[in-house]
């Protein structure tokens, strides 16, 4: 199991998301990355649904408590592990590509809810989005 984690929205670093203050001890930075996936705007927060094709860019980091800061992750991001299929976001061990070119597993957070009209963030970097937005 990995101790790397991948955050491509509010849990990125200069967010005041509640709750990451309590892992924040807990993480270390390793830097900037991208997954596979594509990116949307849900208003509040983005989504990223799994993509061969596409890249969303985030920011990975060390967890040097796995099980306390997975625990704690799991309950902001509404995913339960014993019902995977009724979370509104799943943990998946996926592919980062870390921006000097290594490739490394790490826990993301994948969107697992209808998308509705949730506009779709071309880019895949949601800090360029929110600066973009009027």
């Amino acid at each position: 199991m990995t101790d790397l984690v991948f955050f491509y929205g509010t849990l990125m670093s200069g967010f005041e998301r509640p709750g990451r203050s309590r892992i924040d001890p807990s993480l270390t930075p390793v830097g900037r990355g991208s997954i596979n996936a594509m990116l949307f705007d849900l208003g509040i927060y983005p989504a990223a649904i799994p993509a061969s094709d596409e890249r969303v860019l985030g920011e990975v980091h060390r967890m040097t408590d796995v099980d306390i800061v997975l625990a704690a992750l799991d309950e902001i991001e509404g995913y339960r592990p014993a019902h995977p299929d009724a979370s509104l976001y799943t943990r998946v061990e996926t592919p980062v590509t870390l921006d000097d070119g290594r490739v490394e597993m790490a826990w993301a957070y994948f969107y697992n809810a209808p998308l509705g009209g949730a506009q779709r963030i071309e880019s895949g970097d949601y800090l360029q989005h929110l600066r973009m937005k009027p």
